[in-house]
């Protein structure tokens, strides 16, 4: 009451609604005008407009008598453009640059808010506005000077010559049937920014005529600013109530209430979250974070929520990623969608996503160059889906966002099992739509040798080594000792004569004495790099007892024969990195822990069937001489025995044939023509894992 006192009403004012110009009043904002041109001596040579886009361009003169008017300035801008001729396409017909252009644009897109008002006699009169623009200078006058000057150049450098006119008279034509348009290829060219810049180009101006301020026909218009009837009972719209009135003066906006999104981004709390289901719960968190791992997610939905439910639905809706979840692509892109940036569709969208989640299930890193030149998207898409789960590092490239989760990983080895399920499906599509290559397959040796960065100081290395060998010495320990105990009782019962056991002597050469020393301070008492002591078998006299060495012959056996049935041809290299695989599987304690050495393992090689296939190659190749060394399965008993036998034949001649060649030659040979196909097939079979 003391502020009602302190400010009293010094005078009420009638409000009218004027509704006679109603979506017809447009209010211009004009730019500040140079000292040359004042609003009293302002002339508008012509006016025009296209009412659907509410785009207007007026002209404008200019007085060129007004002293601050650099006529020189004037007069070379109209000499550009224009040049020496003057006829009736000239812009300045008085050699003069005496107009200047405006061209407007929308200043609000919603003008429901505003009015004009005029104040008379103690009345304000309202008229709504329909739009409200801003006129800015139109500088096309340049844009045909530069093309003027593009004529005379392109005049100069033409020749005289009839001869050249009859050439550039002669143009190859090429023809084109464009296919039938798809709907979805429609919608996406109706939505396109050249399809909208072409319909509004379509659209053709309406010339107006324009009155002055003090123009008979201006006063006449300027009353219907003012309503035409005064009463009462006449403004329907003002008889209402002071919240009604309000309201009819501000009304809420429109565009605020369609655009309140239905994600938590802005408006949804975590209280009203909460109140949705589950699997809403999870994919608009999702769609929304992008990248989070299981632990915060079950935070933010809050307690008591359970967690295998969680896992269900967290399924559905994202992919795993180095123990962390990550939304899926067809959630973020839905069908019928497209890019923003290049108009692409969703589909292509989100194989391109695809790609690059996959490749963080490979490695830390991403090279953004890598990812544009195999999905063949533009800059700005392959940027959004990096920016989506890694940060940029400067001169390294895009790293995983989030730190390997390997809580998670330990915790749920059936959900990360049927994720990797997934991820080698999504794989194979990839290499299908990409035609990918082995180095987009392998990752990066110098980021292969940990899936996570993992900092571990070399205390911490020692300390996990000591409790790694405490764990396995007792399982050692018990093994040694049970063969042991075998090899005493085998003995036992043997009970050989030690009187009656000879010892085979080898002959020594005396021209080539056999030097040992280099190899005994070599071996330093170990045997394959395993100590005699430790090892799983008792040595007598050096030499592995009868039994033993006929268990290590099967042992043997048995993995060069399946190796050879499974990849027919294979080098002494790749065959010892098999056999060094094939040990890293065995548990301890194995027969062939025995030491293996390579002439045993060639001849093991020779004594299940297979060659040496003795190719010619290069003196200068840089192969090792593993390399060089080339084993092959003779006969395998399938119906491409003879075949691989005459590639062979072919290969011990030459190391490098052609296709052609071995065609002729696989056809004579074999008596049936073979087409490419075919000898396509022979030569993946035969040679898969070798070339």
């Amino acid at each position: 009451m003391a502020n009602e006192e302190d400010d009293p009403i010094i005078q009420e004012i009638d409000v009218f609604l004027a509704r006679s110009l109603l979506e017809k009043l447009y209010l211009f904002q004009y730019p500040i005008r140079p000292a040359s041109m004042t609003y009293d001596d302002v002339t508008h040579l012509s006016a025009k407009i296209k009412p659907k886009q509410q785009k207007v361009e007026l002209e404008m003169a200019i007085d060129t008598l007004n002293p601050n008017y650099c006529r020189s300035k004037g007069e070379q801008i109209a000499l550009n453009v224009d040049g020496t001729c003057t006829d009736e396409t000239s812009t300045y017909s008085s050699k003069l640059m005496d107009k200047q252009t405006f061209c407007s644009s929308q200043a609000a897109s919603n003008v429901s808010r505003y009015a004009a008002a005029v104040y008379k006699k103690g009345e304000l009169h309202l008229t709504p506005l329909h739009g409200i623009l801003q006129l800015r200078p139109s500088f096309t006058y340049l844009d045909k000077a530069d093309a003027k000057h593009r004529e005379r150049e392109a005049a100069n450098e033409g020749g005289d010559s009839s001869q050249d006119e009859a050439e550039d008279d002669v143009k190859q034509i090429t023809v084109r049937f464009s296919r039938p348009e798809t709907e979805q290829a429609r919608q996406r060219r109706v939505q396109s920014y050249e399809f909208l810049q072409k319909r509004q180009a379509e659209e053709h101006w309406v010339h107006l005529h324009y009155y002055g301020l003090k123009d008979s026909r201006s006063e006449h218009e300027r009353q219907y600013l003012f309503s035409q009837g005064h009463g009462l009972a006449e403004n329907t719209e003002l008889i209402k109530s002071p919240s009604e009135y309000l309201m009819m003066l501000m009304p809420p906006s429109v565009e605020e209430e369609n655009e309140k999104p239905m994600a938590p981004s802005n408006v949804l709390s975590m209280a009203q979250l909460r109140t949705l289901p589950l699997a809403d719960q999870i994919k608009i968190l999702m769609k929304n974070v992008k990248v989070m791992p299981f632990a915060n997610l079950l935070g933010l939905l809050g307690s008591g929520t359970d967690p295998t439910a969680v896992l269900r639905c967290v399924q559905q809706v994202a992919l795993l990623v180095q123990g962390n979840w990550v939304v899926k692509s067809d959630v973020l892109y839905p069908k019928d969608t497209s890019s923003p940036h290049s108009g692409v569709p969703a589909e292509v969208l989100c194989r391109g996503r695809d790609f690059v989640m996959w490749k963080f299930t490979q490695d830390r890193w991403v090279v953004r160059k890598e990812v544009a030149a195999v999905t063949k998207l533009c800059p700005e898409d392959v940027k959004d889906f990096l920016e989506h789960m890694s940060v940029a590092r400067i001169n390294k490239g895009w790293e995983f966002m989030l730190p390997y989760d390997e809580d998670f990983v330990k915790k749920h080895p059936d959900i990360v099992q049927r994720q990797q399920m997934l991820w080698m499906g999504i794989q194979a599509k990839l290499e299908k739509v990409y035609n990918l290559l082995k180095e987009h397959l392998t990752p990066k040796k110098q980021e292969a040798q940990s899936a996570h960065p993992l900092l571990v100081s070399g205390e911490q290395r020692v300390n996990m080594a000591k409790a790694k060998v405490k764990q396995n010495y007792g399982q050692l320990e018990k093994e040694f000792q049970r063969q042991k105990a075998e090899m005493k009782s085998n003995d036992s019962s043997a009970k050989p004569d030690v009187a009656n056991i000879r010892i085979k002597e080898e002959p020594v050469s005396v021209e080539e004495p056999m030097d040992t020393s280099a190899h005994e301070g070599l071996n330093n008492g170990l045997v394959n790099g395993l100590h005699p002591a430790q090892g799983p078998l008792d040595p007598v006299n050096g030499h592995l007892p009868g039994g033993c060495i006929d268990r290590v012959a099967q042992e043997l056996k048995a993995f060069v024969s399946s190796t050879f049935k499974k990849q027919f041809v294979l080098t002494l290299s790749e065959l010892k990195r098999l056999f060094n695989l094939h040990l890293a599987s065995l548990p301890p304690g194995h027969t062939l822990f025995s030491g293996i050495s390579d002439k045993m393992l060639q001849d093991m090689v020779l004594d299940t069937g297979c060659k040496q296939i003795l190719v010619p190659f290069p003196p200068q190749t840089a192969a090792s001489p593993d390399e060089l060394k080339v084993y092959a399965l003779w006969e395998a008993g399938d119906t491409y025995d003879q075949h691989r036998q005459v590639l062979l034949e072919i290969f011990s001649k030459n190391y490098r044939v052609r296709r052609n060649v071995i065609q002729s030659q696989l056809s004579q040979e074999c008596g049936e023509d073979l087409n490419k196909q075919e000898v396509d097939r022979v030569l993946k079979v035969s040679f898969c894992s070798l070339w």
